[in-house]
Formats: C-alpha cells, structure tokens, sequence
C-alpha cells in the first residue's frame, strides 16, 4: 500500500503516536501506484483539523480566501499579508496533511527573487510545506529558482484564477490542437522546473489525460476530469457555502451552509420566545 494512503487511514490518524507527515515524495509514489491523492483548500485551524482527521492527503491554503474568507469579488486582491495568518491556523491544525500556500497575484510575478523572498515567508512566518504558483512557461524561472532553494513547488496550469481579466474571463484552457500542445508546453515547463506535482484547471478530460500521460509528476484537478493523479476541490464549494451558480465540476457532498443558517434562525427564535436559556442552562 503506497505511503499517501496509509498515512490517511484513520488507524493511522488514530494511533498513539504521531501521524506520519505526508511529504512530496509520496505524491509521486502515489503515482507510480496508481493510488488517487485528495485535496481540500482550508482557511482555519477547525476545518484544517478535520480533514486532516478524515486522511485528505494535502491542503491548499488557496487565494481563493479572497472570495470565502474575505469577501472579494475575484482572489486578485488577496495580499501575502492576508494569507500568511490563514496558512499558519492551518499548518497548526493538519498533523499529516501536506499543507500548500498559494503565492497570491504581484508576489511573484517580477521575477525570481521576487518569488522566492514571497515563498520563503510563507515557510517561515506561516510553517507550510510547499508553495504553489500560477502559470506555465511564463513562471518556469520563478519556480526554478524557488526549487533551487530548497521549498517545494506545486504548480497550476490551465484556467488560471489569476490571469482572469487577460483570460477573458471564466474560459475553458486546453482546447483544440494548439489548446492542448499549449498546455503540455506550460506542464512540461513547470515539470523541468522541478515542481513535485501541477493543478490542472478547466480543461478538457481528452487534454488533462494526454497532460497526466506526458508527465512524471502528479496532476490534481479542479475540474480537468477523472484521468488526472488526483481530485482537488475549495471546499466551501462542496460543503453547500457556496450560494447560487456553482461550477459544473463541483460535487456537493453536504449543505453545511444551510444548516448554519437554520441554527441560526432556531436560536433567533428561541430567544425571542424565551425558550432558550431554560432551566437546564442555568446555574444552581
């Protein structure tokens, strides 16, 4: 049994001892096996600790904070500042998982240095275990040089979130011809960079196959199909926050959102009409 999965066991998680850290290493052991490895992004030390709990094998601290946690309207404001808090609370709450920050947009675009002075706060101020950044040819350098330096590197081809505006929007990557040979270039430039494994973002399942088949490294989707190494989703998404249009790769594995909101509501209500506190919630 390759090591991701034993790690996410819940004997393991359960065991006396401490759990054993999920490292880069086996993300590519988990490839060469043919074994899926899970995703979830994670923002705070509660939702940290429970998918850690429940074996996720590794935890985005994603810029997409700026649209769950902060309220923006696109994860282009978000700011080093603002995530290194939310990636500390998370690499404190996950005792196993692989915890990855995102490099947010204007921290690393500059150039190499630029890049690795951002990567290296997140290592030191924020306790993570690798970075991730978005673009394919055009950030080869940047990734290289943070490699170099010794921090792991996850990368992120495809739709790139941060790249929106020069995007034209929301707008499938990767198809056609010259979609695809232009993603397996970014892929394979990222790969020689020396990055441990690459997001794929809203492409087709034909090129996410064709990308996962020309790699060494492991491919995680964000809606790029089955055929990728693993699945990686933001997990305010699947849990039922997310309110009106939701992307068409996303599952909703529950509706914590509404529930909240009818707690909330029977709270309001029982304080209103005396019923809580009752004599139970006191003290003699």
């Amino acid at each position: 049994m390759s090591e991701i999965r034993a790690y996410g066991s819940s004997s393991a998680s359960s065991s006396k001892s401490a759990p054993k850290r999920i490292r880069v290493r086996h993300f590519n052991r988990a490839k060469r096996e043919g074994l899926k490895i899970t995703g979830l992004t994670s923002y705070d030390y509660l939702s940290a600790s429970v998918f850690d709990r429940a074996g996720i094998d590794f935890m985005l601290v994603g810029d997409s904070a700026g649209n769950t946690v902060f309220g923006y309207e696109t994860t282009l404001p978000v700011t080093v500042d603002e995530l290194i808090p939310l990636a500390s609370a998370v690499a404190r709450g996950a005792q196993r998982a692989l915890v990855v920050a995102d490099l947010p947009f204007g921290s690393y675009e500059s150039g190499p240095l630029e890049a690795l002075h951002t990567a290296t706060r997140f290592m030191k101020e924020a306790g993570v275990h690798a970075v991730k950044l978005e673009g394919g040819v055009r950030v080869a350098e940047q990734t290289r040089r943070i490699v170099e330096s010794g921090i792991p590197v996850m990368g992120h081809v495809g739709f790139t979130p941060q790249s929106e505006h020069g995007l034209g929007g929301h707008v499938i990557q990767g198809r056609g011809d010259d979609g695809i040979q232009q993603l397996l270039a970014d892929a394979k430039a990222i790969e020689d960079a020396g990055a441990f494994a690459i997001v794929l973002e809203m492409v087709p399942s034909d090129a996410a196959k064709a990308v996962t088949e020309a790699l060494n490294i492991p491919t995680l989707s964000v809606g790029a199909g089955p055929h990728c190494d693993g699945q990686l989703l933001v997990w305010t998404d699947w849990a039922g926050f997310t309110t009106g249009r939701i992307p068409r790769f996303v599952k909703q594995y529950a509706q914590i959102g509404q529930a909240l909101e009818d707690a909330a509501r029977a709270f309001q209500e029982d304080v209103q009409s005396g019923a809580y506190p009752s004599s139970e919630h006191e003290y003699e």
